[in-house]
């Protein structure tokens, strides 16, 4: 699994005309899966989402996490993260796993950190959707499990 981890002051996820996930200051969370990922990776990156220390402390050290701060955060399902740009220009998706696959572990990812007591807000899976952020930092990760 990789996820792409911003720092944000707020974030939303629009299908259409209806706001479906909208967050205050947390984490913007960008997810992808690939053919070999399952249950593990998927506990692995709640562990590290979890405890991830990337906001500051009272002297403004990157030393807290999001369990820390009470933040939120916004987890939207992104297959494009296993897009491979190595030959040509225009991407082959192979290595993203099919949705049957993905939406479940995705699943898995946001109950892990609910059952943390963090609130989240998700995108919905296969809808075509528009991703709003107010990066804080910029603090920008990747991360691969």
């Amino acid at each position: 699994m990789r996820a792409l981890v911003q720092r944000v002051e707020q974030a939303s996820v629009t299908v259409g005309t209806e706001i479906v996930g909208t967050i205050e200051a947390g984490l913007c969370v960008l997810v992808g899966v690939t053919h070999d990922d399952g249950p593990d990776q998927a506990n692995r990156l709640v562990e590290k989402l979890a405890g991830l220390r990337i906001f500051d402390d009272p002297q403004g050290v990157m030393n807290l996490s999001v369990v820390d701060t009470q933040g939120a955060l916004l987890v939207v399902s992104q297959f494009t993260l296993y897009g491979d740009v190595q030959k040509g220009k225009r991407p082959s998706w192979m290595a993203a796993a099919r949705p049957d696959q993905a939406e479940p572990l995705i699943e898995q990812v946001v109950e892990g950190l609910t059952q943390r007591g963090l609130e989240v807000a998700t995108g919905r899976f296969r809808a075509d959707m528009k991703v709003a952020i107010l990066n804080n930092g910029p603090v920008t990760l990747m991360i691969e499990v």
